[in-house]
């Protein structure tokens, strides 16, 4: 007898039912990830900070699909299927897994950026706050965990401090 083979897979969810789709899968027995983020929130002239899905409407399953049990997987409330290609669920490497679970903070949000291996000058986009969208250059690192970022706003270079979650390595 074989041991099961456990795969990593993606999980299409409802849109904004991840976390909803997580519990269900993990009270069917499975082992389920949701990599999230901190994101800005903005709202009545208050601004927060919350816990984001880092791939939207995505989660991913470890389970071993030569059992019956995928059918309680696209079952689950809160989840529309697996991803697959034609017939077959996409498996997605346990590296990848890894890598990012470590980078994950004591809290358990993915860092999107490594404020520590930036080099000045490397391009940054700030995907939350006023400036959201905004593509920048990184200067430096603050003392009090902030980061500064050259915009080029109206034809000038401006320079900006915004929170270190506030920005994502442009590729």
């Amino acid at each position: 007898m074989t041991a099961p083979i456990r795969q990593w897979y993606a999980v299409y969810t409802q849109s904004r039912m991840e976390n909803w789709a997580r519990s269900n899968l993990w009270e069917r027995g499975f082992e389920v990830y949701l990599p999230q983020y901190r994101k800005q929130r903005r709202h009545a002239r208050k601004t927060d900070w919350v816990s984001a899905p880092l791939f939207p409407r995505y989660l991913f399953v470890a389970a071993d699909l030569e059992t019956p049990r995928p059918r309680s997987i696209n079952s689950a409330p809160g989840v529309i299927s697996l991803v697959s290609f034609g017939e077959r669920p996409a498996t997605i490497s346990d590296d990848i897994i890894q890598a990012i679970q470590a980078r994950e903070d004591a809290a358990g949000h993915v860092q999107l950026v490594d404020t520590n291996s930036l080099m000045p000058g490397a391009q940054v986009r700030l995907h939350s706050g006023a400036m959201a969208e905004h593509v920048g250059l990184y200067e430096r690192r603050d003392d009090a965990g902030r980061v500064v970022i050259l915009l080029n706003l109206l034809g000038r270079e401006v320079r900006v401090k915004v929170p270190a979650e506030s920005i994502a390595r442009v590729l």
